[in-house]
C-alpha cells in the first residue's frame, strides 16, 4: 500500500484535507483518559496533530517514510514506521505496551490494512473497558455543481484504476468488518457523519486529484486524467480562471467502537 502514495507524498501532505475539530472533541469525549493516542496509517502526520491537541502523547505510525518525512514535528508525536503485518511483540517494541492506549486512530486508511492482525493488535493495546477505536473515511469532495459535474466525469474514468479496497471508501466504511461494542451514549458504531471544509483555488484542487493513487495508476498506464481538455473544463466551471479561492467540502464518515472487558 506504501507504495501507492510513495510518489506523490509532497502533493498529499500539501494537499489532503485536515478534519473537523468536531470530529476529535467527539472520539475524545468517549474516553476518559487522555494519556495516549496512536494514529495508524497517519500518512504526513494531518490527525496526528490534532490528537497531540488532546492527549498527553500520540505514536503516530505509517509504513511510508516518505510520507512521515512530510509530518509536522510536534514534541508529543512519536512517528515510527513499521511494517504492514506486525506481531504483537513488534507492536510492544515499537508501539505501545499492552493495555496502554486510550484511543487507536485510523484516518482514511483502515481500507488498506490486514484486518485481522489488525483488530487483534488494537484488542490488545486498548485499555478496558473504555479504550476506543475511531477510524474514518471521507469522500469525494463538493464544491459547486459546475465543478462537481466535471469531477464526476474524471472520478468515473478514474474507476479502473483504483484498488479494489476503494469501494469501502465509496460505501462510507458502512461495509467494512467492524467488531467493536458501541461507546457509551450512542447506540450503533455508526457511520457518524462530519465536513471538513478546505478553502483552495483550482491549481490545490487539481493538486489533490493528482494525489490520488489511482491518478498516479493511470499515468504509469499511459493515461492522463487531467488532460488539457479537462483542466479547461474545470477553469470554466470555477470561474475566475481558477485563481479565486472556494470552499472544498469533504463529507467524513465515522466508525468508533470500544473493546468489551474481559
Amino acid at each position: 500500500m506504501a507504495d501507492l502514495f510513495n510518489v506523490q507524498a509532497k502533493q498529499y501532505s500539501e494537499t489532503r484535507p485536515s478534519y473537523p475539530p468536531e470530529l476529535f472533541q467527539f472520539i475524545s469525549s468517549k474516553t476518559p483518559s487522555h494519556n495516549l493516542a496512536w494514529d495508524v496509517g497517519t500518512g504526513s502526520g494531518q490527525s496526528a496533530k490534532s490528537l497531540a491537541g488532546i492527549y498527553k502523547n500520540v505514536v503516530a505510525t505509517d509504513t511510508s517514510q516518505e510520507q512521515l518525512a512530510f509530518a509536522s514535528k510536534l514534541p508529543n508525536i512519536r512517528y515510527q514506521q513499521t511494517l504492514p503485518i506486525m506481531s504483537i511483540d513488534e507492536v510492544e517494541q515499537q508501539v505501545a505496551r499492552q493495555a496502554s492506549v486510550d484511543v487507536v486512530t485510523v484516518a482514511q486508511a483502515l481500507h488498506w490494512i490486514d484486518l485481522p492482525n489488525f483488530y487483534q493488535q488494537v484488542n490488545w493495546v486498548l485499555k478496558r473497558p473504555h479504550g476506543v477505536i475511531a477510524v474514518w473515511c471521507y469522500i469525494e469532495p463538493e464544491v459547486s455543481d459546475s465543478v462537481d459535474d466535471v469531477f464526476w466525469r474524471v472520478y468515473r474514468e478514474s474507476g479502473p484504476y483504483w484498488a479494489p479496497a476503494r469501494k469501502l471508501v465509496d460505501d462510507k466504511y458502512q461495509s467494512i468488518h467492524f467488531p467493536f461494542e458501541p461507546v457509551e451514549g450512542t447506540d450503533h458504531t455508526g457511520p457518524f457523519k462530519f465536513e471538513s471544509n478546505q478553502s483552495m483555488n483550482l491549481d490545490i484542487y487539481l493538486t489533490y486529484i493528482r494525489s490520488w493513487s489511482a491518478y498516479q495508476t493511470a499515468r504509469k498506464a499511459g493515461v492522463e486524467l487531467l488532460r488539457e481538455d479537462v483542466i479547461e473544463d474545470f477553469k470554466r466551471a470555477w470561474g475566475d480562471d481558477g485563481r479565486s479561492e472556494k470552499v472544498v467540502r469533504f463529507p467524513v464518515y465515522l466508525r468508533m467502537g470500544k473493546v468489551g472487558a474481559r
